[in-house]
């Protein structure tokens, strides 16, 4: 089959499970790190799907790549090629296909429970799952883009995911490993430490804590969340 397309927009804000997911299944895919200053292809018939990871910056920034990407995305949703999107790339695909990107009321830092929506497209997705605890390092938020599924909420965020068809777009981060929330609060001191009063911030103290209990419970929805996807992927 055609590889799968990871977008990474900087370096510790890798596919983390997702990479395992695929690896276990045999699934082949190819790392495009704009950080590392790879370019947007411009060809999407070359692979089988597209994932788009996190960053720091806003789709709204005036950043070269940035049109380049969401040129691509369109042409994926014109040729059915699946796509998936996590925090900022679920942020991008919402750009791309006309919805609005802008300030979340509270910024959210840390572990969060969301809600799955109760409606049958959820149920799809997530099965008999009606809550879980998510990661999230966000300060910005998503509209529903027309034809879109609401899928999930949490307390300080209304649109958490929703799914257009075979297209998975998720503002929380499923795709974490312990390292990579090691290396995440260890890079983002400063911001924690700024936005310590927010009710949607977390302590490190409270991460390191909830992170035994919390990550695998993520992960085994994660691989549910993720199974769903490739199905709709052409191997």
């Amino acid at each position: 089959m055609k590889p799968i397309a990871v977008f990474r927009q900087v370096d510790i804000e890798g596919p983390g499970y997702l990479a395992e997911f695929l690896a276990e299944r045999n699934i082949p895919w190819q790392l495009i790190a704009i950080d590392a200053g790879d370019a947007v292809p411009q060809d999407v018939s070359a692979y089988s799907a597209l994932v788009f990871m996190g960053g720091p910056m806003s789709v709204n920034d005036d950043l070269p790549w940035i049109p380049k990407a969401e040129e691509l995305i369109r042409d994926a949703v014109t040729q059915d090629i699946p796509l998936l999107g996590h925090c900022l790339g679920g942020q991008l695909i919402t750009k791309a296909l006309g919805g609005v990107v802008s300030g979340n009321p509270v910024k959210e830092i840390g572990w969060g429970e969301v809600t799955v929506s109760d409606n049958d497209v959820a149920s799809t997705w997530f099965g008999e799952v009606r809550s879980f605890p998510a990661f999230h390092w966000h300060g910005e938020t998503f509209s529903l883009p027309q034809a879109a599924i609401h899928l999930l909420s949490s307390k300080y965020c209304a649109n958490q995911a929703y799914a257009i068809g075979k297209h998975l777009v998720l503002q929380c981060h499923v795709e974490m490993t312990a390292e990579m929330i090691a290396s995440w609060y260890a890079a983002g001191a400063e911001e924690i430490e700024a936005n310590h009063a927010s009710p949607g911030v977390q302590s490190v103290l409270n991460m390191q804590q909830q992170t035994s209990a919390a990550l695998p419970h993520m992960s085994s929805v994660a691989a549910r969340l993720y199974g769903c996807w490739i199905n709709g992927v052409n191997t």
